[in-house]
């Protein structure tokens, strides 16, 4: 009974993260997260990911919203031949900081689990293709520093979700591409 009961205990843990919803910042205002961001630090299971991510470096992401709600999505990537420039759009999704996209007819949910606004926040999203599903932790932060502190309360959310320390790459600064995005 006692060598059952470890089992039993994880594969409740397990049922119960996966009927659990994902936790939006409380009173999410757009009008304040609107702006620049910089992206420091990420943890995936995404393959793709987990194959180029010790080659990444700090990307640069504009925010804004629609006059409907919608998130619009600016982000510069520095790759070694280019700067290459995405633009994303997201609907809102019912829920202040909840929002949803569809990119090559993959169906993607962002939420934004915290953020103070002016130092940092904690972008959550999940793409749910049948074939490969996928779950991201993002740390964005306004300015290029990140403290120990923040790195730590990142690294609290990103194990709660089931994503683990070799899944994580904190990002080095990079400036190359800022010229790009204005």
């Amino acid at each position: 009974m006692t060598a059952v009961l470890p089992s039993l205990v994880l594969t409740l843990l397990c049922l119960l993260r996966a009927g659990a919803e994902v936790p939006v910042q409380l009173d999410f205002d757009t009008k304040k997260f609107a702006g620049m961001w910089h992206i420091m630090a990420a943890a995936s299971n995404c393959p793709v990911f987990l194959h180029m991510k010790d080659k990444m470096t700090s990307s640069a992401t504009a925010i804004s919203f629609t006059p409907e709600g919608h998130m619009t999505m600016e982000t510069v990537i520095p790759l070694p031949e280019e700067c290459k420039k995405i633009m994303m759009l997201f609907q809102h999704g019912g829920q202040a900081g909840h929002y949803i996209g569809t990119e090559k007819g993959e169906k993607r949910d962002l939420c934004v689990m915290d953020t103070d606004y002016e130092h940092y926040a904690i972008v959550y999203s999940q793409k749910k293709d049948s074939q490969e599903p996928s779950t991201m932790l993002q740390l964005y932060t306004r300015n290029q520093d990140m403290s120990p502190q923040l790195l730590q309360k990142f690294k609290e959310l990103f194990h709660s979700m089931g994503l683990t320390e070799d899944m994580l790459v904190v990002l080095p600064h990079s400036d190359r591409c800022a010229k790009t995005q204005k």
